[in-house]
Formats: structure tokens, sequence, C-alpha cells
């Protein structure tokens, strides 16, 4: 019989359920109210931050300080302090997820965005920062109106490591060099908007963001983001291992090149204000209580926040992990790591305990405490009614607004993947069709195009809906009752619909009901009688059909590759309230595909490598294939950048450096750090060794010429294959992209600007991250060019 569910999980299963009728705060009371509330020390805009966080910390008794350790933190009636709930979501849009907001006043629906991995399939900086920074315009308005808070818990930037993972659709994908710009841009729109009209009233934010010492001013946060989950969270629950209890065993070589690099960037070059530290162990420790971890985003990233735990990641250290003798010593052991809030009560219910018992000093309380009122006061909090600053003029009429909507459009255009089109069947011409089927469960669901963290969009329109505007005579069949596809009773009416129409799409693939929050899949096969239901409508229709594939997991279609009834493969992911129209547009030619898979697609035999095996490299003598498109030695569906155009492009070196020289940029001895060479010559140095990495970056300037009918946006990947001088070097790695629009039949100029310290380099096996010496082949499409790297 299994055990109770400890009280800790009753907490978060209330707290997801929530819907967006419900909400624990509102948000409509504030801080240092006039008359009486107003004159305290940290009240007074004129002092610094940490000098109005320690004058209110100085007038807290214990109790009250304690009380403000939990996500839903408690009134200081007293001094006039409301209650504040730090837990809000928007990962692609304001979402339900978590009690901080509620959809129940007078904004009733958000901009509903792609979901991360698809837009992530843009590979286009620019459109991330856009769409970050719509989604704080309408979560700002929704706290002017009381319906959210000022704090919320995204971007995920974990590396989707593994493609069975139930959040992976919530990632920027499988490569830390996109995850890491994805967080920086993200993070940096939604702190400061960088978005439409608000620009001119923010004035230098990004300027302050990226030149102060971190510690902030009053009022130089919009909204905080916070990115999570730290570190090397990819598992919900495999085999006999759930995200509460496992242990991530992690090579120092994979850790430094793989799971840490988005973190770092999203705090040196996005500042984040908060880190959200995860459920599972690292290396036998609790990640929330792994004080080496913690100390590193402060000590050597420069992190300025606060760090909350997931909900409850502090009660798993015990009841779970089993890590503690007691809970008074897990709550003892995350303080002194350095977690600043507990989200959920475990905090609160043992912290005095604690105390009363030695483990804990009131100290370590005070020091999270700083962090925590240090972020609320940048947030302008503390300077009176919020709504009457820069930000207080945004309320309902900023939300689902004409501009967010072409916003959440153009994300899905970009995002799309054409990963088949034999002889150039696609696109449709409109007026050579005269009747159209869409088959498939999802097909007319409009409710199952958000995937995880959405919210209520502001307009919601199926697949089905999109095609109709485009073909009066549309007929629908779902084939299967939901994407579980456990029956083939509907397969006959699917049949009959398909004989019908000119044309077939069907709509395959999963949804939530496969991959989720504490949810992965076991198989990476289209579910139940998908399979069936595509083959033989493929069969049965008098054309080629079109197959569209929805979710974030990685599928093993090959069956339908290989099938030529089957003309065209598009994945849509979770294409967001406007993915109806944007797959309508696309396969009817009124926007050319340009997005490119931002995750490797393996073949179902991957199913067969433990989930809860981390490493990334290769050990091919015991059978163990690697992972992501760096490391992995197997065979693919589709390769990590793949996607298909209906044009063709070609590419030239413009500007590229046949040779890099590091003479002159390398620390005085640093020879005697070189640990492996052959010889006389020196195979790789330690990127420390370096004096001055800026002085080495260069641009790649690459000439791209769009040879087909139609105008597009084009993904350009550049690629490095390292010399294999240090064991576990990548098969190769991408050190830059960038997005272009191609005119037809013309050419157009992207640049690239690489790094060789970080893009260039990887970890040696001691974690040690170095520069190998030699020939390095820079990679573009079918171009290769020979970079050779010397002292």
């Amino acid at each position: 019989m299994p055990p109770p569910l400890p009280l800790f999980f009753l907490f978060v299963i209330f707290q997801l359920s929530l819907t967006s009728t419900t909400t624990t705060t509102t948000f409509l009371d504030f801080p240092c109210k006039p008359p009486e509330h107003n004159s305290y020390p940290f009240c007074n805009t004129s002092l610094s931050t940490t000098a109005r966080a320690k004058s209110l910390i100085s007038l807290l008794t214990l109790r009250e300080k304690i009380r403000q350790l939990s996500n839903n933190a408690s009134a200081v009636p007293r001094l006039g302090i409301p209650a504040y709930e730090w837990w809000s979501e928007s990962l692609h849009g304001v979402a339900t997820n978590g009690p901080g907001v509620s959809f129940n006043g007078s904004i009733a629906a958000a901009t509903s965005f792609p979901q991360v991995l698809l837009m992530a399939a843009s590979f286009n900086r620019s459109l991330w920062s856009s769409v970050a920074s719509a989604v704080a315009v309408e979560a700002r308005a929704m706290y002017n109106t009381g319906q959210a808070g000022l704090t919320f818990w995204a971007p995920n930037v974990n590396v989707f490591r593994d493609p069975r993972w139930g959040r992976g659709q919530e990632t920027p994908g499988e490569d830390p060099m996109v995850v890491s710009a994805f967080a920086v841009e993200f993070v940096r729109g939604f702190q400061s908007v960088n978005y439409g009209g608000i620009r001119s009233e923010v004035g230098e934010m990004n300027r302050v963001l990226e030149d102060d010492n971190g510690d902030g001013k009053s009022g130089d946060l919009m909204l905080s983001a916070c990115c999570k989950h730290l570190t090397a969270y990819d598992l919900e629950m495999w085999s006999s291992f759930s995200r509460y209890n496992f242990n991530a065993v992690i090579t120092d070589q994979d850790f430094e090149d793989t799971y840490q690099p988005p973190f770092r960037s999203c705090v040196q070059q996005g500042k984040a204000s908060c880190l959200m530290c995860s459920y599972n162990a690292v290396n036998g420790v609790p990640a929330c209580a792994r004080k080496d971890l913690l100390e590193q985003a402060r000590d050597k990233w420069g992190f300025k926040g606060y760090i909350t735990s997931d909900c409850d990641a502090v009660a798993t250290v015990f009841e779970y992990q089993h890590y503690t003798k007691n809970p008074e010593d897990a709550v003892a052991d995350v303080l002194k790591a350095g977690m600043d809030i507990n989200c959920g009560t475990y905090l609160v219910r043992h912290t005095f305990d604690a105390i009363q018992q030695g483990k804990v000093q009131e100290e370590d309380i005070d020091r999270a405490l700083i962090n925590l009122f240090s972020v609320q006061i940048r947030l302008g909090l503390f300077d009176g009614d919020p709504r009457k600053g820069k930000y207080g003029r945004l309320g309902p009429e900023d939300v689902c607004t004409a501009e967010h909507n072409k916003l959440a459009l153009e994300a899905a255009r970009q995002g799309i993947v054409l990963l088949k089109n034999d002889e150039k069947f696609l696109p449709l011409k409109k007026d050579t069709v005269s009747s159209l089927a869409v088959i498939g469960p999802l097909a007319n669901d409009a409710t199952k195009l958000g995937g995880g963290y959405t919210g209520i969009p502001c307009s919601e329109k199926s697949l089905l809906n999109g095609f109709q505007d485009y073909i009066e005579k549309t007929s629908y069949a779902t084939g299967c009752f939901d994407m579980s596809c456990d029956s083939d009773a509907g397969f006959d009416e699917v049949i009959g619909c398909a004989k019908e129409a000119d044309y077939v799409v069907v709509v395959a693939g999963i949804d939530l009901s496969q991959e989720r929050e504490d949810h992965d899949r076991v198989t990476l096969l289209l579910p139940g009688k998908q399979k069936a239901l595509v083959s033989s409508v493929a069969a049965a229709s008098k054309n080629p059909v079109i197959l569209v594939l929805t979710g974030g997991g990685p599928l093993d279609v090959l069956f339908a590759e290989k099938n030529p009834q089957i003309a065209s493969i598009l994945w849509i992911g979770y294409p967001g309230e406007a993915g109806g129209r944007a797959l309508a547009e696309i396969i009817f030619g009124d926007v050319n595909p340009g997005g490119r898979l931002p995750m490797t697609w393996y073949p179902e035999a991957f199913t067969n490598v433990p989930m809860n095996d981390m490493r990334m490299r290769a050990d091919l003598s015991r059978g163990y294939p690697g992972r992501t498109y760096r490391f992995y030695t197997g065979s693919r569906v589709y390769a990590f950048g793949q996607g298909l155009s209906y044009s063709n492009y070609t590419y030239k070196f413009l500007t590229v450096p046949n040779k890099l020289s590091l003479s002159g940029y390398l620390k005085d001895g640093y020879s005697k750090n070189v640990i492996h060479q052959v010889g006389d010559r020196l195979d790789y140095i330690y990127i420390d060794e370096v004096t001055s990495c800026d002085s080495l970056r260069f641009v790649v300037e690459i000439s791209v010429t769009n040879v087909g009918d139609m105008d597009g946006a084009h993904v350009v990947l550049l690629f490095s294959r390292p010399p294999k001088v240090v064991r576990g070097a990548p098969e190769k790695q991408l050190i830059g992209f960038t997005s272009v629009n191609a005119i037809s039949n013309g050419s157009t100029t992207a640049s690239v600007l690489v790094d060789p310290c970080m893009d260039l380099s990887f970890a040696n096996e001691k974690g040690g991250r170095v520069l190998p010496l030699g020939d390095h082949r820079i990679l573009l499409g079918d171009l290769e060019h020979t970079l050779s790297v010397q002292i």
C-alpha cells in the first residue's frame, strides 16, 4: 500500500488546481499608503534599496519575519504592509497556474502566444524579446486591476535533454546556446519593456539593467522574471523515479557546458531578479540545499535577487529525499544554503522550531528578507500607489490588443516547421481546392493549442476554423475520441470524409494528456491507433495528404516520412491562439515557412536509454548513444535545425577569418596550466587563461540568396566541428544563429558574432572550459570553412 500523501503535496495539488476564477490575494492594496504609513524609512525613496530593506526588517518581530518566507507572504497591518502573493506565471502569456493570477475581473483574458519550444524554432531573438515585452505589458496591466502580482516565475530554461520529458515543451530546446539566448531576451524584455508605446516612458531602462551593479534602485524593474529550475531538472515521473526523489548524477564536464550555461546567461546577461531551485538532488544533495550552486550564482555570476524553491521543494528534502532527519534540519539546510523563500508553508511551519533548536539564526532569515524586500522595492512596491507611477496607465485596454494578436500570429508563423514536402506539394493553390477534409481529434479543439502554463486566450480559433477561412467547403471528422486514440470505431467515418474531399489534412500528435508537468512519456510513437488513422486516411485519399503534428515532444513518424501518400509533414507544437490562422496561411502559401527544429527527433529505439542517465556524451563501449545533436551518435527521424521552406537558399561567406591567433591575449605563465599536449604542441588552452575574450570576438558575414519565388524569413545556423583534442568533444556545436528576411530571387547579408572563448570552447572532463587549438571546421549549410586557432 502506498504511503499517505504528504501535507506539502496537498498544498501543491490545491495551488495547481486553482482556476482562473479564484485567487488567494488581491493586489489593490499597497505599502506606504499615506497618511498613516508613509513616514517609515523604508518608504523613503531617497535611501538606497538595501538601506530601505534593512529598515523594514528592523521593525519586524521574529514571527512576522517567518511569515514572510512563504509565497503567500502575510500582511503586517501595524506597518501598513498588505499580504503579497509571489507566485504568478507568464511562460508564454499570463497564465492561470499559481494563485497570483485571476481572470475574474475587468480583464477576462490575455494573449496566448505559442508555447516556448515553438517560439524557439524561429531562432529569432527580436521576436522573443517582443513577445516577452508584450506579456509584461499585459501582466502589469493585470496587476493594476488587482488580478496579478509583480513577480512571475518564468522562463523555464532547463535544457530539453530527453525527448520523453513532459515539460520539454516549456523550454527553448536542447542547445545550451539557444536556451541561454532565449533566457536573456525573455528576461530583459519582461523586466524592462522595450515594446510598442511603452518604450518612450521607460527611457533607458535597458541601459540601467545592463550597466548598474545589479542592486538596482526603486522602480528599475517593471516586473520580476524568474529563471527556473536550477538545476538539471528534466524528469517528471519515469520508472521508479519522480522529480521529488530523483538524484541527478552529473559529470563536471556536462555540468559546465550543458546544464549551467542557461542559468549563468540568465543572470549575467539577462539580469534576472529571481532564480528557482528545483525538486531534484544534484550529485546527492537537494538542489535547494546546494550552497555551492546558490553561492555560485551570487558570488561568481553577480546575481542580485531572490531565490525561491519550487513548490514545495523544501519539504522534499526531508519527506521524499530523506536527506535530513527532520523538518527543522531541512529548513536549516536550505536557508543556510542561500534560498530565500519557500513556495508553500514548510518554512512558515518549521522555521521557529529550527531557531529554538539552534539550527537557524535570526540572521539567516534577515539575509533572506533583504533579498525579498529589495526586489519588491525595485518593483516600486514601497513607493506608494504603484498604479500612479510610470506603469500606472496600463489597464484593460492594453490587454488583448490588435498589436499583441498580430505578434502572436507572427510568432506562430515563424515557429511552424515544414519537415517534408515531396515534389513541392505545398503550398496548395486556393483556387484549385474545391473541398478540404480536416481530420483528427485536436483539429477542432482550440482549448488544446496553448500547451502547459496557459491562460485564457483572447480569442479561441481552432485549426479547423483557420482552414474554413480559406475553403468554404471544409468537412471535419475526429477519427479518434481523443489524442489517446484507443479505438478505431470512428475510422469508417473518417475514411468516407477523406474520399469525398479534394485534399486532406490529418492532425495527429500529442497534447497535455500525453506530456505535461508530472507526466513523462514512455514512447515516442504516435499514441494509440493514431498511426493506423493516418495511414488509413492516406490510403483512402484521392491525393496525397498533409500531416500536421502537434505537441512538444519529438515523435517517431518514420512511417509517414517514408509513405509517398503523405506528401507533407508540418510540426506546429502548441501554436497558441493564432495557430489555426498561421497554419492555414502556410498551407495555402500566404506565408513561407521558415522554422527550424530546436531539438532532435529520435527513433523509438531511443526509449531503451534510461531516462535517469544524465550523461550527455556517448559511451559506445556500453551501448550509450549520447544525447542531443552535439553528442548523439545514433540515427535520427529529424535532426536539430531541420526545416524546409517553399524557397531554396544558398550561402556564401563574405567575411570569415582563416586564422585566430591567441598570441598576446594569454596570461603570463599560462603554459604551466596546460596539461594536455603532444610533444611540443599544445592541444588546448583554458579560457580562464585568456586576458581579454572580448578582443578575440569576430563577425562572420554571410550572403543569403533566396532562389525561390516567395519571400520568406530564413534561419541561418552556424556550427563548428572542433578538433578532437579533448575527450568528450562535441560532434559539432552551434556557434551562432540569426533570422533574416530574404526577398524572392534576391540576396541579403547576415552577420553572426562569434565569441571564441564561449562559442568555440567546451568543457574537459574536469569541468574546465577549454578552447582547442588547431583546425575548427565552420559549417554553414553545405559550406565548410577551416578556422585555425593558434598560439
